[in-house]
């Protein structure tokens, strides 16, 4: 079986610091992709990437509460109060571009979908809300999850990529979860599917070894009921499965 790491946030739980990971994307690697997560905890400093990369099969990228420091892509500050996870950017970012180089297959969800981009160059709108031109891509907090993560708009996937290989049409509809997006693509990236208002929701990495697409929804969110967010997974698991036969020769 496959291993996938999975990227941790480092929360503050009482008085402790924690590294945590929603049970939906430990389920969106078993349920969807076939394999196995082993958590990668943002503890900042000293991460053993190649070592990581020599033992891993796959990397997920998750999403979180949390924003990229914007002096990672030259943004302006962000307001007083704005969630941030500096010890997850200093694990990522690095990790994000030594993984892709290695040839280890990577999936990047909402938060990792962004970092993927900063970690190429690309910058991120902080608000979408207040940019104007834009739907509305955030959910309701008041909601139940059921609502929140239900299908919101729909996306249009560009011909010939890696997500219109792994669905086979041009288009699907997604949640949407999400307060920042992108601005300017990082250099390398090939757009794959646009929302209704032109925003880039999904991209892939052009000159990747293996296989290396993000996608700003959520479809590790019950991946058994949704046949376009199984097929996502099932790309990514197959990729990692193909990276554990090379791997254990």
């Amino acid at each position: 079986m496959a291993l996938v790491g999975v990227t941790a946030c480092n929360e503050q739980l009482g008085l402790h610091p924690f590294n945590i990971v929603g049970e939906k994307y430990l389920l969106g690697v078993v349920e969807g992709a076939g394999a196995w997560p082993l958590v990668i905890p943002a503890l900042g400093v000293d991460t053993p990437i190649a070592q990581l990369l020599e033992r891993l099969d796959g990397i997920l990228f998750t999403g979180s509460p949390s924003n990229v420091e914007p002096h990672h892509y030259q943004g302006p500050a962000s307001e007083p109060g704005t969630h941030h996870d500096p010890k997850r950017d200093d694990t990522t970012l690095p990790l994000i571009r030594a993984a892709i180089e290695a040839g280890v297959p990577v999936l990047g969800i909402c938060r990792g979908f962004q970092e993927m981009n900063v970690a190429y160059g690309g910058s991120l709108h902080q608000k979408l809300y207040e940019v104007g031109g834009f739907i509305e891509h955030r959910e309701d907090k008041s909601a139940p999850l059921e609502v929140q993560y239900g299908l919101s708009h729909e996306v249009s996937i560009e011909p010939g990529g890696m997500l219109f290989d792994a669905w086979g049409r041009s288009h699907a509809m997604v949640n949407s979860v999400h307060t920042q997006g992108v601005e300017r693509l990082g250099q390398g990236l090939r757009p794959e599917a646009h929302a209704p208002d032109g925003l880039i929701e999904a991209f892939s990495v052009t000159d990747a070894k293996a296989f290396a697409l993000g996608v700003q929804w959520h479809p590790e969110w019950q991946v058994r009921n949704n046949p376009f967010y199984s097929a996502i997974f099932k790309a990514f698991g197959e990729a990692c499965s193909l990276r554990a036969q090379q791997r254990n020769k």
